[in-house]
């Protein structure tokens, strides 16, 4: 972590200003951590200068930050109304079975997490996941196996469409 933490502090001192870089320092932080645990929380608003209780609610309010570890694969199946009505609920109870863990969960072995999220903006391919951020249209119950084992022997790189 202290590797991190210098990292994130070079990236502070970088800042032309650290006035209004609240959010910016915080996707970097998000990026080398893959959370925002409490302590580099307080250690940002040290360096911006800010109270800490404003990092919290900005990290809180914000569905992007995490104040929680994610897995390597980090899954997120639309709950929006096209995907919902195609089958979605469906293939979320299938995904929290398969990988034994509830939404917000991450695996004992960090291998996954489980969000749920409102809208992906990709409709017409309902019901969509997102592995990674890469899209994965017309999931149904029966995919959700095939799509965890993938993961596991092949991995799913970060953006873009899968199948």
């Amino acid at each position: 972590m202290d590797s991190k933490l210098q990292k994130l502090n070079k990236f502070i001192d970088g800042l032309d200003t650290k006035e209004g870089a609240l959010i910016t320092t915080l996707h970097h932080a998000q990026e080398l951590f893959g959370y925002i645990p409490e302590d580099v929380q307080n250690h940002i608003a040290h360096a911006l200068n800010v109270p800490s209780s404003k990092v919290y609610g900005v990290v809180t309010f914000y569905s992007f930050f995490s104040t929680k570890p994610k897995g390597k694969y980090k899954i997120s199946v639309c709950m929006g109304t096209a995907c919902f009505v195609r089958g979605a609920a469906e293939v979320l109870e299938t995904f929290k079975q398969e990988l034994g863990i509830d939404v917000g969960g991450v695996t004992e072995d960090m291998q996954f997490s489980l969000d749920s999220i409102r809208c992906m903006g990709a409709c017409g391919l309902a019901p969509v996941i997102s592995v990674n951020g890469k899209v994965f249209g017309r999931v149904k119950p029966e995919d959700v196996r095939s799509i965890v084992q993938k993961c596991k022997t092949e991995g799913i790189s970060s953006g873009g469409q899968g199948w």
